[in-house]
């Protein structure tokens, strides 16, 4: 049976500033929020592959039971998005995952594998369905407000990571069990979570035609997400923003790695290639925003693929010293291509739902086949030269770019914008639909 979506009655409302401020700093945490409680599990992984007696090759396939939960999931994440409402629907991917890593951690240190891989698969499906809705919203809220935003909820996100990372090295350090430091955090995680999604479904949607313009008459019929699937214009932002999280998924995996052993650096050399990665891409998202609104989504992203196709040569070819310069462009280049596939995402505000759940399921499998693919390639050339997937990849990406183009009533444009219209919005949350309204 096809997954539909319904858009709600109309609402007239438009919304202030302070309405905007509110979805923007609630959307902002909910990312923060999800780095954090992904990294928490993987700063332990040393730790769980010690618990459970794993080999590399074994540890690899425990964390592609995550990878798969994602990808089960979010082909449904937009209809879910869609039925509940952005704040049940965040709140209750935010409960599962806290609650299944929780679980994950405990079969750990019980060492129960195979319940460990159950739980961890459930943990993937909350991220996935997470991430949709966080991503919708700050889709929303970035359209409201009239300039691009969504870079920085994605520096947010790496931020997350960041603190977490640090915390979960403070733990080990200090030999806190697993399942203390994890299920602390998930706790800590979950009540922010849901003191932060009170901002959730508060702004109303986007109208779908621009004033002056015919209305759709597709526009309150049930939108299928089949055939989302079969738009093209969709299945290339998807392409885009796959080779965004590919290149970005790769340096997270193997940059620190192939440090070690393809530049022969030590341990902590290698960690720290990966945190200057971390850092030059969160900068790269929080100063992607003004270069966005000024040269438009297609320069800036050529831009960005061509960067990343320079910084993987000099990390792979370059003296040591060097590579690390390499290591500065590449993470400003991979900064802004997911962000701004999701913005694309949404420019159609009918099929919004639908579009992200679609783009982030195509981008996903990134995470889940990119690990194991460049594992085997390091096999035959080493994982610094298997490295040279990712410039390849963004080439091509360089060629798709400009399907992310914005849509003519989001043009950039240099003047002072116009005092935006919004007859007939409809809202994403069922807690503000107007009095004897419901949702389908």
């Amino acid at each position: 049976m096809t997954m539909t979506e319904r858009a709600a009655p109309p609402l007239a409302a438009r919304p202030d500033d302070a309405q905007i401020r509110r979805a923007i700093l609630a959307v902002t945490v909910m990312f923060a929020l999800n780095g954090a409680a992904f990294t928490t599990f993987a700063s332990r992984l040393p730790d769980v592959k010690s618990l459970l007696g794993l080999s590399p090759a074994g540890l690899g396939l425990f964390l592609i039971s995550g990878s798969i939960g994602s990808v089960l999931g979010l082909p449904m994440s937009g209809w879910i998005a869609g039925r509940l409402g952005s704040r049940v629907a965040v709140r209750l991917a935010a409960l599962l995952t806290t609650a299944a890593y929780i679980g994950t951690a405990t079969s750990v240190a019980t060492r129960h594998h195979w319940t460990a891989v159950a739980f961890l698969v459930v943990a993937g499906w909350g991220i996935g369905l997470w991430d949709v809705v966080m991503n919708l919203e700050g889709a929303i809220a970035e359209r409201h407000l009239g300039r691009s935003i969504m870079p920085r909820f994605h520096a947010l996100f790496s931020g997350g990571t960041v603190l977490a990372a640090l915390i979960g090295a403070g733990a080990t350090a200090a030999h806190v069990p697993v399942w203390l430091h994890v299920g602390a955090m998930m706790c800590l995680l979950a009540g922010v979570g849901l003191w932060a999604t009170h901002g959730f479904g508060t702004l109303p949607r986007l109208p779908e035609k621009a004033p002056g313009t015919t209305p759709d008459p597709a526009a309150g019929e049930r939108v299928s997400h089949l055939s989302v699937w079969l738009d093209p214009r969709v299945l290339l932002i998807g392409v885009v923003t796959l080779v965004a999280a590919f290149t970005e998924g790769t340096a997270n995996d193997w940059l620190s790695l192939a440090f070690v052993e393809g530049h022969h650096v030590p341990t902590w050399a290698g960690v720290l290639a990966f945190a200057t990665f971390l850092s030059c891409m969160t900068a790269g998202r929080l100063i992607g925003t003004k270069l966005l609104d000024r040269f438009g989504r297609v320069p800036v992203l050529r831009v960005c693929f061509a960067l990343a196709v320079v910084g993987c040569l000099v990390v792979v070819f370059a003296p040591t010293a060097l590579a690390y310069a390499g290591i500065v462009v590449w993470g400003f280049g991979v900064s802004l291509g997911f962000p701004v596939g999701m913005s694309a995402a949404a420019d159609d505000p009918v099929r919004a739902n639908a579009r992200i759940s679609v783009i982030s399921t195509i981008a996903y499998t990134a995470f889940l086949a990119g690990p194991p693919l460049l594992g085997l390639l390091g096999e035959h050339v080493g994982v610094l030269h298997a490295l040279l997937a990712v410039g390849a990849a963004a080439t091509i990406a360089l060629g798709l770019v400009p399907a992310v183009r914005e849509p003519d009533d989001l043009a950039v444009t240099t003047a002072a914008p116009a005092e935006p219209h919004f007859p007939a919005c409809t809202t994403s949350d069922p807690a503000v639909l107007p009095p004897g309204s419901f949702r389908e």
